[in-house]
């Protein structure tokens, strides 16, 4: 039996323009091929450079390339994979003061919580709701979307279309 192909996309939001030939690297070496990317400015972060890339491999792949990007500082990037036959999609998002986060995705590309998560944040709140605010706010990723939002509104005239978070 194939190995089912996932798909998904890197946006690299902002890295140093001597660290982009590693990030390809990097990549590459995660989806088993060399890749070129094509390198724009990024407006936000003056001497940073920005990109997009499309890509196809095992499922997989994403935690694979998020996790060879992970830590590199001075390096903002969101990785997705999406959902397929029978499996879930992922959104890992890195920037350098948070690191990075993981979140389960539904075929929509909405941040899935898990029971048990929610559980645990209720757990810790008690009765506070502003603490179980804190909790969910936490669980859903929300400090990352927020660090990486400006950074993907300088990106609106790439080739690749970002869904930005409703709400």
């Amino acid at each position: 039996m194939a190995a089912s192909i996932a798909r998904g996309v890197l946006y690299v939001h902002s890295s140093p323009r001597a660290l982009c030939p590693h990030v390809e690297w990097a990549a590459g070496r995660a989806l088993g091929r060399a890749v070129n990317f094509t390198w724009i400015d990024q407006p936000v972060l003056k001497g940073a450079q920005r990109t997009d890339f499309y890509w196809e491999g095992p499922q997989g792949t994403g935690a694979a390339i998020a996790s060879a990007l992970r830590g590199w500082e001075h390096l903002r990037y969101e990785v997705s994979e999406d959902a397929g036959a029978g499996t879930d999609g992922a959104r890992w998002m890195h920037t350098p003061d948070l690191g990075i986060f993981y979140a389960q995705t539904d075929t929509a590309g909405n941040v899935v919580i898990p029971e048990d998560r929610i559980r645990y944040a209720m757990d810790i709140a008690g009765v506070n709701a502003l603490e179980l605010h804190k909790e969910l706010r936490l669980a859903l990723g929300q400090a990352w979307d927020e660090e990486l939002e400006s950074f993907r509104h300088a990106g609106e005239n790439s080739p690749v279309v970002w869904l930005h978070r409703a709400g």
